[in-house]
């Protein structure tokens, strides 16, 4: 396990690692989830053997510390998370992103580009205040006291279902509070508009397919973001179809990826 300061008060973003060649990769989790949980299986892939890779837990999430003062924003999670990379040596790295992750990787593409070569991003959240169903919305729809203290953590851990409350009851419920409400509130400019100018750095956005309700594709496809749509494959594609989210991975610095939209297909 590795760690390194990123609030200057002695608070740890921890992550663990497999030592191998070339640019790292960098997983990086969604809300109330864990980097080692939603990609172990993927990252021990033959098709990925021999990679440095690199799972990281935001803070307030899984193994890394979560100081009650401190924001849990986007932009302080991309922080953290350039605090972490800065410690392990990585430029140039290659984000895998998901969801809540892929709006903190965008961020930190943006911040640090020396640090971002390439995004795969995983039914990333791009805009601001999104529908009222949505994991993070449904989180900030409480006060942090209520969240907190007055019932809504548990609450919101039945009604997600086993598989997410498995990593979510791991998280601090102030710090995924805080980071539901920052999500919710995105940054100005959006996610999406940070997105579409990163021109410089290679661009993949995978969907899951069985809910493909990705809004402004037509937008992204013109400013060179590759849209793959992942077959019998929802919200969380490295589960649904991970043969297929292999390839998406193992093919970032395999060559030029071709701009515009696909549908990937599995075997």
């Amino acid at each position: 396990m590795r760690q390194a300061e990123f609030d200057g008060r002695g608070s740890r973003i921890r992550w663990t690692q497999s030592e191998g060649a070339g640019p790292a990769l960098v997983y990086v989790h969604g809300l109330g989830s864990m980097s080692a949980v939603y990609h172990a299986h993927v990252a021990g892939h033959p098709a990925l053997a021999g990679r440095r890779q690199l799972f990281v837990d935001l803070p307030g999430h899984g193994i890394s510390d979560r100081p009650a003062d401190f924001g849990y924003t986007l932009e302080d999670h991309a922080g953290a998370l350039a605090a972490a990379l800065d410690a392990a040596g990585v430029t140039g790295a290659k984000l895998v992103a998901h969801s809540m992750g892929g709006a903190v990787a965008i961020v930190l593409a943006a911040r640090r580009p020396d640090l971002v070569a390439r995004l795969l991003l995983t039914e990333a959240n791009l805009d601001p205040q999104p529908v009222p169903t949505a994991g993070s919305s449904g989180i900030a729809t409480y006060t942090e006291e209520e969240f907190v203290r007055g019932g809504g953590f548990p609450a919101v851990l039945a009604r997600v279902g086993p598989l997410w409350a498995a990593t979510m009851r791991l998280a601090d419920p102030l710090g995924l509070h805080r980071t539901a409400v920052g999500l919710v509130r995105g940054t100005r400019p959006t996610m999406r508009e940070l997105l579409m100018r990163a021109r410089e750095i290679d661009r993949t956005y995978l969907v899951g397919g069985l809910e493909d309700d990705l809004s402004g594709r037509a937008g992204l496809i013109d400013s060179g973001v590759r849209i793959v749509t992942i077959p019998d494959a929802g919200h969380n594609v490295m589960f649904d179809n991970p043969d297929a989210f292999v390839r998406e991975v193992a093919a970032l610095g395999s060559g030029p990826a071709a701009q515009g939209s696909r549908t990937a297909t599995a075997r």
